[in-house]
């Protein structure tokens, strides 16, 4: 994904990630979670299909 932001912000995002020793990729992918839960969508990630798989094999 690739996203626009302007310099003045993404700077001071940055910088505040950094003061609460946190990456902006952890924080984008927080952000799209709650996004994706506000909205009701459902998803399976690869890791939860997986752990679904390995429940299913026993």
């Amino acid at each position: 994904m690739t996203i626009l932001i302007d310099p003045a912000k993404k700077a001071a995002f940055e910088r505040l990630c950094a003061e609460q020793d946190i990456t902006p990729s952890q924080v984008v992918r927080q952000l799209i979670r709650e996004y994706l839960a506000q909205h009701d969508v459902k998803y399976e990630t690869a890791s939860m299909a997986a752990e679904r798989a390995t429940r299913r094999d026993k």
